[in-house]
């Protein structure tokens, strides 16, 4: 049990020195951002990204998985209730080992109501950090993306 001393130095605590930290506080917080927006659809930001880079005419597990930024497991937990939905179907690949994640009819007409309430989500956020901020953001992330997948791979 905390005291109140302790509750108080928590909360005006210095920011974090810790990349990971600030990263994953910010993307929780996106998260939640977007999360309430698809609400309405029954889905949330993760899956919406799964459906929408899984493709018409088919994708390799591992393709999706790599852009995404998941290991392959995680994916394949991740894409079972969107399977058992009727989203998202395996479909064989050009050889008998390999089988490509497909979106179905019923996962194209779930990304099309779904995609309004992204955009309102997305155009908040831009607003609130402004063109200049936005364009700064993603240059900074492009850059750390790029770093971080080359020193992985």
């Amino acid at each position: 049990m905390s005291t109140i001393r302790e509750t108080l130095a928590t909360e005006n605590a210095p920011p974090s020195v810790c990349t990971c930290f600030r990263m994953r506080k910010l993307a929780r917080l996106m998260s939640q951002r977007y999360d309430q927006a698809l609400a309405p659809v029954g889905i949330n930001l993760n899956q919406y990204s799964i459906l929408r880079r899984t493709g018409g005419r088919g994708r390799p597990l591992g393709e999706v998985a790599h852009e995404l930024g998941m290991d392959r497991t995680t994916l394949s937990r991740d894409l079972k209730p969107l399977v058992a939905a009727g989203w998202i179907e395996s479909v064989p690949g050009e050889d008998a080992r390999q089988r490509r994640l497909r979106i179905t009819a019923a996962g194209r007409a779930v990304i099309e109501r779904a995609q309004p309430l992204w955009r309102v989500a997305q155009d908040g956020i831009d607003r609130g950090l402004g063109e200049d901020g936005i364009a700064l953001l993603h240059a900074q992330l492009d850059r750390a993306i790029a770093q971080l997948q080359g020193a992985t791979e």
